[in-house]
């Protein structure tokens, strides 16, 4: 989730359905520039058990939408991405990522193949202003153009999703899971998410999202969920965020997200980062990205430096928090190689104060993903 920050510390943007989460008694917070939801009186705790168990609803309108399209747009994004959008069945969506020279993840995005000529970008807010600059900056060699859409973007996330997305009349609760399209002018829907959970995200404008929410919170299997239960939503699912569990100054080797990038793509190069992604692979991990489990009950939260039993330095906690639906606290971080194989023993030093903790296989829950 990152740090959140004092809402009047900075200017914030905020969310266009600001009102109705005023309405629904939400407490606030800084988060990305934006002013965001935090928790609702349920509490981060409830909202967490709910979105898993029923059917969350989150506002996610920080989040940006790029419309890529053009006689360009594919080799754009294969310049710009290690993904081989030729490839992508129009509908598909794929996990990729903007990377600098030296393969670090400037961000990581989901794109959609809308038709032909066309692509949808999805991209995380602290980092849309960097991603629109980058992508222009790179398309001015392609036959593109680049729509920064202003969007209302929502996502309903639970087992129960599909049923009372399915009651309003949606449409698109036929798609598969990682697959997207434009149900009706103005809207793109995916079948996605964040939490590991079935579920979809919509973007619309802003008329059409005050209508769909009306009729979502008028099914009692349905209420608003906000930014800290996302965060540990993700967490156990094993999700990474970007500017903790992944940045710039993170490939993803070490973050073993290369499932992501095809071997012919690889092979191929051409993108933004190839020479030092192919380098990386060939040299192996310097570190590796894992769970992290605290043997009792406190949690350890990001920066926290992690050591062996001699107290020698070997990585760092990148996320961590307390994980509702596990019943224990739960922790992503990096470690040396020698330290990833599971149930290798750590420790946090937090101030002076050891926590023993094991390494733990992520995901922390199953992922429960509609693939059809």
């Amino acid at each position: 989730m990152g740090d959140l920050t004092n809402p009047g510390s900075e200017e914030l943007k905020s969310l266009p359905l600001a009102d109705l989460h005023e309405a629904a008694n939400a407490r606030f917070g800084g988060f990305a520039g934006w002013s965001m939801p935090i928790t609702y009186p349920l509490g981060v705790m409830k909202e967490h058990l709910h979105a898993r168990e029923k059917a969350g609803l989150f506002d996610i309108s920080h989040m940006q939408l790029f419309d890529v399209a053009g006689a360009g747009a594919a080799a754009l994004l294969l310049r710009t991405c290690p993904l081989n959008a030729d490839l992508m069945h129009i509908g598909q969506s794929k996990y990729t990522f903007f990377l600098n020279e030296q393969a670090g993840i400037i961000d990581d995005l989901i794109v959609t193949r809308l038709g032909k000529d066309r692509f949808m970008i999805v991209a995380n807010a602290g980092n849309a202003a960097i991603d629109e600059a980058h992508l222009r900056n790179v398309a001015k060699d392609f036959d593109v153009s680049i729509d920064a859409l202003d969007r209302v973007f929502l996502a309903i996330q639970g087992q129960q999703a599909a049923d009372v997305l399915r009651k309003t009349g949606a449409p698109g609760t036929d798609l598969s899971f990682m697959h997207g399209f434009e149900p009706k002018p103005g809207w793109f829907m995916s079948r996605s998410g964040y939490t590991g959970e079935d579920g979809f995200e919509i973007g619309l404008p802003e008329a059409d999202a005050r209508e769909l929410v009306a009729s979502l919170l008028a099914d009692d299997r349905v209420t608003f969920v906000g930014l800290a239960a996302r965060d540990s939503l993700r967490l156990e699912a094993g999700l990474c965020l970007h500017g903790q569990d992944i940045t710039p100054e993170i490939d993803p080797v070490d973050a073993g997200l290369t499932w992501a990038i095809t071997k012919p793509v690889r092979e191929q190069g051409g993108f933004i980062g190839a020479k030092a992604l192919l380098a990386k692979i060939a040299a192996g991990p310097r570190q590796k990205r894992v769970g992290l489990k605290p043997d009792g009950r406190q949690p350890v939260r990001p920066g926290a430096v992690l050591v062996d039993i001699n107290g020698n330095s070997v990585g760092v906690v990148t996320s961590g928090g307390f994980g509702p639906s596990v019943g224990f606290p739960v922790a992503m971080g990096y470690v040396g190689k020698a330290f990833a194989p599971i149930g290798s023993q750590l420790f946090a030093d937090i101030r002076g104060n050891r926590i023993a903790l094991h390494v733990h296989a992520l995901p922390f829950i199953p992922h429960r993903y509609h693939k059809g």
